[in-house]
């Protein structure tokens, strides 16, 4: 599959050039001022210029878990988008996303930190698909979540919440998997109920919207279970970077004109009702930043909104499509640039690869950042920092799958 995806004509995505980009110059890629051997600027204005290539991701596999988040190597858990035909878009459908939250919700243990084990997983079981040859198992330069690369894309624009990044070199691939900021740990510690019901109500919004076969009907009374998940596994190239990305996957609509994926894939978002011209600003400025961001990195390429009132009930619907979203903002000088976006996770990437030298999965380089600062990094053999398990690292080292 991987000689099929190199064969593959480069779809090239460009956004719409913002109206206050600055000279070219800022855009030559070979000076990269931004760039040095112990830290990472993540000022905007370094970063805005012309959109870098792109290839549009490949799906080369999927995975499910289960209801108590077990592994499997196939399309169990895949759901198909069917709306109520009785539901029109901009119409109320009154649906309640706080319904079922008391005695119909199943939580995912959070405190369980999976890290990259069921990427790793899948690598384990598919190696003949990753085109590896000599020592390189895996012809990739990384491999990481989606979303752990929407973070770093939404950097530049970030002013709340930092990040730590675990970084391994093993076979000439880099891994990269995050670790929970202290901030985020207490923060999360410390949800209120208020929180809890709407994070629910995100997953209660696409019980309404998602059935079990293509030919289905949603099944709202159900439980919300979030340890189920399907994941699609894609090969996509930034720049001179080449990297396999794995990502949930909320649906697929069986009516799409393209049926290939990742192009039949839907998104689902819930979000508050926008009620005023400065909550409209927010919404583009920070919630559509981060859906362009997720959507564009799988290639997935309809959003579906449900906006809720204060009593949590969905108001409308909204289609957005992923290749949309630039125009919608390209009129607020004060909002983001998808160039500056993607040219920091370009810029990102290779000072991970100036960075990480030592080919060892027991030496972990841990990336950290915070609002208002440059990335920096320091370096770690202590076990409780590796991010590659024993049993990965004996497979991949055999050159063969090991059960």
């Amino acid at each position: 599959m991987e000689s099929n995806v190199k064969t593959k004509t480069e779809n090239l995505v460009r956004p719409p050039k913002r109206e206050h980009c600055p000279t070219p110059l800022m855009a030559q890629p070979s000076k990269r001022p931004y760039l040095s051997t112990t830290s990472l600027n993540t000022h905007p204005m370094s970063y805005q210029g012309a959109f870098p290539f792109f290839r549009l991701p490949s799906e080369v596999g999927r995975f499910s878990l289960d209801s108590h988040r077990c592994y499997h190597g196939d399309s169990r858990k895949l759901r198909y988008y069917r709306p109520p035909s009785s539901v029109q878009k901009g119409a109320s459908p009154g649906w309640d996303l706080m319904d079922g939250y008391e005695n119909r919700y199943v939580r995912r243990d959070e405190n369980e930190k999976e890290g990259l084990l069921h990427i790793l997983t899948w690598v384990k079981e598919n190696k003949g698909l990753l085109g590896g040859s000599g020592s390189r198992q895996l012809d990739r330069d990384f491999v990481t979540w989606r979303g752990h690369l929407t973070k770093v894309l939404c950097t530049p624009y970030e002013s709340q919440e930092g990040w730590l990044l675990a970084v391994s070199l093993f076979k000439g691939t880099l891994y990269i998997s995050e670790r929970e900021t202290e901030v985020a740990r207490k923060k999360r510690e410390e949800r209120t109920t208020i929180q809890e019901k709407l994070m629910y109500s995100g997953y209660k919004f696409e019980s309404h919207l998602c059935a079990d076969s293509p030919d289905g009907q949603p099944s709202p009374s159900a439980v919300v279970n979030t340890n189920e998940a399907f994941c699609s596994v894609l090969f996509a190239r930034l720049s001179t970077h080449s990297f396999l990305i794995s990502g949930e996957v909320d649906c697929c609509d069986p009516l799409a004109t393209n049926s290939n994926p990742p192009s039949c894939y839907v998104e689902l978002k819930s979000s508050a009702q926008i009620r005023n011209p400065h909550q409209q600003r927010s919404f583009n400025r920070y919630k559509l930043l981060k859906w362009w961001c997720q959507s564009f990195l799988l290639g997935i390429p309809l959003i579906v909104a449900g906006f809720r009132n204060p009593e949590g009930k969905v108001v409308s619907l909204q289609d957005y499509r992923t290749s949309d979203i630039p125009h919608l903002i390209r009129t607020d000088q004060h909002s983001w640039d998808p160039a500056v976006c993607m040219n920091f996770c370009d810029a990102f990437l290779s000072f991970v690869k100036n960075v990480v030298t030592r080919d060892d999965p027991g030496v972990v380089y841990l990336f950290s950042w915070e609002p208002g600062s440059d990335v920096t990094f320091s370096v770690h053999t202590d076990p409780t920092y590796h991010i590659l398990p024993a049993w990965y690292v004996e497979a991949m080292s055999l050159g063969a799958a090991v059960d």
